[in-house]
């Protein structure tokens, strides 16, 4: 199996990880819905939607462009709207737009943690169900959400509690809709990397050039995405994934192409168990 011709509506894909989603189908045909809030150019967040939409068209798709704020019902509604319209359904919904704070509760303004919860949670919320009549329909429809598998281990709350609740809602979204809408025959998984990935999220908050240089690529991401949403919907739901254990999976064990900088060691990504630096080769994960 394969994306052609098959309509993703992708939130935040104007860069980023997002962003490599949907090249990464664009390489088969698809067709993306492009969500985001980037209609200008900003010196601290490149890309806009509109390029996006340009570089999608280079890669091989068709897509539309679709300026959201997804905590907002109208906007969201509008954007699946826009993909309708323009592909005549949605076959995939991917989750990845999300709003970060790394603080402690006496830091973290009330205003962010309200921008948390009302993106990560009830964005991932709101859009799947705005755009679940229209997967009903679909030959193959997945739910795909960029959030961690669950682990009720207080070292992932201690220092940024509001974050953490806000990525676990993510989570909990998954678990409870992978089994909600099973007789429907649709996929609902959650897709987490394994290291730090080079957005720019970890540019501007996370340690700039130097944790850069210690991530991998966003297309690490997009490559296990496209293996979860080219499985069978009706075999493949409520599973949390971690990226470079689908790779693995469907034999790609040499990941040294995903590292920023090959020489440098890996930095491990938030909620996942282990210690000690990770490496690209299969038999040292």
């Amino acid at each position: 199996m394969d994306l052609a011709n098959k309509t993703l509506l992708i939130t935040g894909s104007s860069r980023g990880i997002g962003l490599a989603i949907a090249l990464r189908a664009a390489r088969d045909g698809a067709n993306i819905v492009v969500v985001g809030k980037t209609a200008e150019p900003n010196p601290k967040l490149p890309g806009t939607v509109y390029d996006a939409v340009r570089e999608i068209e280079r890669a091989g798709g068709k897509a539309v462009a679709a300026i959201c704020d997804i905590r907002y019902e109208d906007q969201v509604r509008a954007a699946v709207d826009a993909g309708v319209k323009a592909f005549g359904g949605i076959d995939i919904v991917v989750n990845n737009a999300s709003a970060i704070s790394l603080t402690r509760i006496g830091d973290t303004e009330m205003k962010r943690f309200d921008l948390m919860f009302a993106v990560n949670v009830r964005g991932t919320f709101m859009t799947t169900k705005i755009a679940l009549p229209y997967l009903r329909k679909s030959a193959n429809p997945h739910v795909l959400v960029l959030s961690p598998p669950l682990a009720m281990d207080g070292r992932w709350f201690q220092n940024n509690l509001a974050y953490t609740m806000s990525k676990y809602g993510m989570s909990m979204c998954v678990l409870g809709l992978a089994r909600e809408l099973a007789d429907d025959s649709i996929a609902v998984n959650a897709l987490w990397p394994r290291t730090a990935i080079a957005t720019a999220a970890v540019q501007n908050l996370l340690g700039g050039d130097e944790m850069m240089r210690h991530s991998r690529t966003p297309e690490i991401v997009a490559d296990a995405a496209w293996y979860v949403l080219t499985s069978p919907a009706r075999e493949t739901t409520g599973n949390f994934y971690i990226d470079d254990e689908v790779l693995m999976a469907n034999g790609i064990c040499d990941l040294t192409p995903y590292a920023v900088d090959p020489g440098a060691p890996l930095a491990r990504d938030f909620f996942l168990h282990g210690e000690g630096d990770v490496e690209n080769y299969c038999e040292d994960i």
